[in-house]
């Protein structure tokens, strides 16, 4: 059957009606009752939620459908974030007619001509987003308390007072300056550029590059360098022929550098002056002097310098620096380009790989080696970007400069580094520029430079009170994945200051300069409280009036008298005192779960903010953290074309079939692919999975216990735990894989295991199925609980507790070693053209015996060797290979095995008697022996290597 004969979009609508109108979501507290207060970042709305805000939300998602149905009371809220520049740097490009722009839009966001028109306002945009998004959510049926959503920016007046206020306290603890700091910056916006503002460059902060000074003509050809200890290796300079290069006087030399260099010089405080602009092919096959020995070298052309990147001016290092190497094989093998530039072709051929860091495990011309590994053919290949930064890694942490390296032979690179920039600091030799190491692109389209910013206001996140705190809050909290941990310890350590305010965009004013406006990675970090106090301003009973400074104090952080503040606000003295309890009740956040992409920024804020602000039993309890999503295989691109919005997605597929896909698709960290077909198949696997639960619903037969109702009892509640455990470390693929796969098989193998099974059974167990899928699956689950005859909401039904007194693993290991000897007879069946008798061999008294002794001495804690003495003194008849074999045939048997080694002749019976049954059901006959029997058929003496779960077999 097809998605639309099941009717599964019907069956969505019909339960996400019902939820709504139940209010089963709104959450109040509960005295007495427990809370898990559950977030996820708010989505930003400058386009159409895509699939992969569907990943990660759904993480929260499943995580509150399954902590409700366990009984706490669930807060799970969401809200839109508006702040910053790309909605308005939207409206700009749109306001001036960017055709590119206005394609997409209309291409892949279906925007229509009347809408694009009204697009010049930031305000339109981000509310037709958001206007879009919110049906789309409840669409995937999100147990979502909707009384509580919230806008940002200055529209929204009691977000923006939450926001100065929280401004207000951080700068009186000192943690927001005011100073002077390198800072990424749109040149078209003059702002600082965060990295929410970027469309491309997320990540990315200022570095430092090292301006190496070659002699050329009346000044400098000034080439940039993140390695100035590689100076010892150059062997040319690479120019781009087709690019502009300016001559500048900068304080008393004379430098050439690239046209764009120049804006960053002057945004970076030099004093400079362009005296004339050069054509790059003026200086192909000239030479300059390098700095340190005063070599005379080549200047050649590149064509994968990017003028835009430090200077444009490269010195070549061939023997470590890939791009240098690739570069230096095809100018020689590039005759046309020789010819062009008049080179001389044999100088270019002396050219040489000059070796200058030794790096044990790698060679002396590790770029070369790197090069061919990896089958990078020329200067275009993306490979280069990883070949280099494995090569610069390995020689910064473990390559030491060789003897050509002048005074700084045999020191570490990263020791080496610091002393050769004292040093060439001091001879004039070197200078610096701060510039992105990568590409970054504003919202509004511009290239991004770095400025040295004055009067900018900092969050000052290199305070090491501030970063020890945080440090605090770490080791308490937990991590999902545990590996996550170390992340965030390592970029608290490294963390600098960050801008925290710009000039253009949408956003709050900082309230003691309202030139500026708080950027969307600041005004983003505490808002999780917020979602308290909205619900009252939603419901209309506080409003801008009424938030004053006191306000949040007493409500956020339990200071100042009430009466005072009632009084000075304007508040109900119930009323405040009910938002601070509800306050305390919900707080603090049980979980926020997000994309690694946002531990470099968000996540990493989010705890500092708690930790500034709140008191300690009121910081963050757990973060957990997901991979990112490709779309085909390609990462999710809007400006390419490559991205499913949530609303195409659900009208497509149905809400319980992205749920169901995304469930299964990752894991921890690893990101995940969405595809076309996985999709189509898991439409299959909700038909199926329905159909069959119809079919077990609308059995009709007579009820019967049967000899396999204890295995399926006890295997169920296996399954149980181990579903509830995968839910609390957030593994949410095995949850589900064991909640609808496992299961599912469990069940098809016992109905094929018995003739009549126990229909009284199996409809205890689907209905504790269901509730297992509900967070995952919630719809499908609410229907066939009805269906079933059930009342109420399974989203409310409680959640299946593990009963260990259920568990029979004597069972569970018969069943096991039926599986095993079956699968082993049907093997040798298949290789045979016809069988007709089967031939069983169980082992010897003695080896259930070994095997017994062997089990009670590994209990009490001996090793395998006292073990084997132990054994081998007091059964001296036995030979020690015999010994051998039974101790590491004990020590290979999965763990359920092990523990019923005392049971092993009981069971081994048994599961016989099972077999001989199951097969003569199909016409083949049985013979059991046992290896010590006297009168014993057995010609290719199988009976010998029997043992106890591993029976001997014969088949003829």
């Amino acid at each position: 059957m097809s998605n639309q004969e099941m009717n599964f979009f019907e069956i969505e609508k019909k339960w996400q009606d019902r939820w709504r109108d139940a209010k089963i979501f709104e959450a109040e507290p509960i005295e007495g009752k427990n809370k898990v207060f559950i977030t996820i970042p708010y989505p930003y709305m400058n386009g159409h939620l895509h699939v992969g805000f569907a990943y990660t939300s759904s993480r929260g998602e499943f995580y509150s459908r399954f902590k409700r149905m366990q009984g706490y009371n669930v807060l799970f809220p969401m809200a839109w974030h508006w702040t910053g520049e790309p909605i308005a740097g939207t409206a700009k490009r749109i306001a001036n007619g960017d055709k590119k722009l206005i394609n997409v839009l209309k291409k892949i966001d279906k925007i229509s001509d009347d809408d694009l028109k009204k697009f010049v306002d930031p305000i339109y945009i981000a509310k037709y987003y958001t206007d879009k998004a919110k049906p789309a959510i409840m669409k995937l049926g999100y147990s979502v308390d909707w009384r509580r959503e919230f806008v940002t920016t200055s529209l929204n007046k009691e977000y923006s007072a939450f926001v100065q206020w929280q401004y207000r306290k951080l700068k009186e603890k000192g943690y927001v300056i005011k100073g002077t700091h390198p800072v990424i910056w749109c040149p078209n916006d003059k702002s600082p550029t965060g990295d929410h503002d970027r469309l491309k460059g997320e990540g990315v902060s200022p570095e430092v590059f090292y301006l190496m000074k070659f002699k050329f003509e009346d000044g400098f050809l000034v080439a940039a360098t993140l390695r100035p200890e590689t100076i010892f290796g150059v062997t040319n300079l690479w120019i781009k022929s087709d690019e502009q290069y300016a001559k500048v006087k900068v304080k008393n030399e004379i430098w050439f550098v690239s046209k764009d260099t120049v804006i960053k010089l002057k945004e970076q405080d030099f004093d400079c002056e362009v005296l004339k602009y050069l054509q790059g092919a003026y200086f192909i096959g000239k030479k300059a002097q390098e700095p340190i020995y005063n070599r005379e070298i080549l200047i050649l052309p590149a064509y994968f310098i990017d003028p835009k990147l430090g200077t444009g001016v490269v010195y070549s290092v061939p023997a470590h620096a890939p791009y240098d190497y690739i570069a230096l094989i095809d100018i020689k093998k590039d005759k046309k380009i020789q010819e062009e530039f008049q080179l001389n072709s044999i100088e270019i051929e002396r050219l040489k790989p000059i070796s200058i860091i030794s790096t044990e495990g790698l060679s002396e011309i590790p770029a070369e080696d790197i090069v061919v590994k990896m089958k990078i053919e020329n200067q275009n290949d993306p490979k280069l970007e990883e070949a280099t930064k494995y090569i610069y890694s390995e020689e910064f942490r473990r390559g030491k400069l060789k003897e050509n390296c002048s005074i700084y032979a045999g020191i570490q690179v990263s020791e080496a580094r610091k002393k050769i920039i004292e040093d060439l600091l001091k001879r004039s030799i070197l200078d610096k520029l701060y510039d992105a190491p990568e590409p970054v692109i504003c919202r509004c389209g511009t290239r991004c430079i770095v400025s040295i910013f004055k009067d900018q206001w900092f969050l000052k996140y290199s305070d090491p009170t501030w970063k020890s705190l945080a440090k605090k809050a770490v080791e308490k909290m937990k991590f999902y994945p545990t590996e996550a941990k170390r992340m965030f310890l390592d970029i608290i350590e490294w963390l600098e200051d960050k801008a925290c305010t710009r000039k253009s965009g949408l956003g709050t004013y900082l309230p003691w300069d309202s030139t500026w406006i708080i950027e969307p990675l600041s005004d983003s970090t505490i808002y999780m409280s917020y979602y308290i106090i909205s619900k009252y301003v939603n419901l209309g009973l506080i409003n801008i009036d009424n938030l004053k400074d006191k306000f949040f104090d007493f409500v956020l952080l339990g200071k100042g008298d009430i009466d005072y503040i009632s009084k000075l606000c304007n508040v109900d003295r119930n009323l405040l005192l009910n938002i601070r309890k509800e306050f305390l009740y919900w707080y603090p956040v049980d979980l926020r779960n997000s994309a690694k992409e946002l531990i470099n920024n968000h996540l990493t804020f989010f705890i500092f903010h708690h930790v500034a602000l709140f008191p300690e039993d009121l910081w963050p309890k757990a973060i957990g953290v997901n991979g990112l999503m490709n779309i085909e295989g390609k990462k999710i691109s809007k400006s390419e074309g490559n991205i499913i919005s949530i609303q195409e997605a659900v009208e497509n597929y149905g809400a319980d079939t992205i749920r169901l896909f995304l469930a299964l698709a990752a894991e921890g960290l690893d990101d995940v692919e969405w595809t076309s077909s996985g999709l189509k198949q898991t439409i299959n696997t909700l038909n199926s999975f329905y159909s069959f639960i119809m079919r077990l619903i609308n059995m009709n037969i007579l009820s019967n216990k049967t000899n396999m109702d204890k295995w399926l009892i006890s295997i169920f509640q296996k399954r149980i735990k181990q579903v509830t455990e995968f839910f609390e470390e957030l593994k949410i693929r095995s949850a589900t894989n064991v909640a609808l796969y496992e299961i599912w098989s469990d069940i098809k193998w016992y109905l094929k295991r018995t003739e009549t099974p126990n229909v009284e059974l199996l409809r205890n167990i689907i209905e504790n199925w269901l509730k297992l899928l509900t967070p995952i699956i919630p719809h499908i689950c609410e229907e066939l609980w009805e269906k079933i005859g059930k009342s109420g909401f399974i989203s409310l039904s409680e959640w299946p507790k593990y009963n260990e007194n259920l568990i029979d693993e004597k069972e569970e290991a018969k069943e096991i070693l039926f599986i095993n000897l079956q699968n082993d007879i049907q093997n040798i069946i298949s290789k045979k053209e016809k069988a007709e008798k089967i031939f069983l061999y169980l082992p010897s008294k003695t080896k259930y015996e070994i095997l017994k002794e062997i089990y009670e001495l590994a209990l009490k804690g001996e090793d395998q060797k006292r073990i084997f003495n132990l054994i081998y003194k007091k059964e001296n008849f036995q030979t020690k290979d015999a010994i051998n074999t039974l101790l590491k045939y004990y020590f290979s048997l999965e763990k359920i095995l092990r523990d019923n080694i005392i049971n092993a002749e009981e069971i081994d019976k048994r599961t016989i008697e099972e077999l001989r049954q199951h097969y003569n059901r199909q016409k083949l006959i049985v013979e059991v022996y046992r290896e010590d029997d006297k009168d014993i058929y057995d010609p290719l003496n199988k009976a010998k290597k029997s043992l106890p779960f591993k029976p001997g077999i014969l088949i003829e």
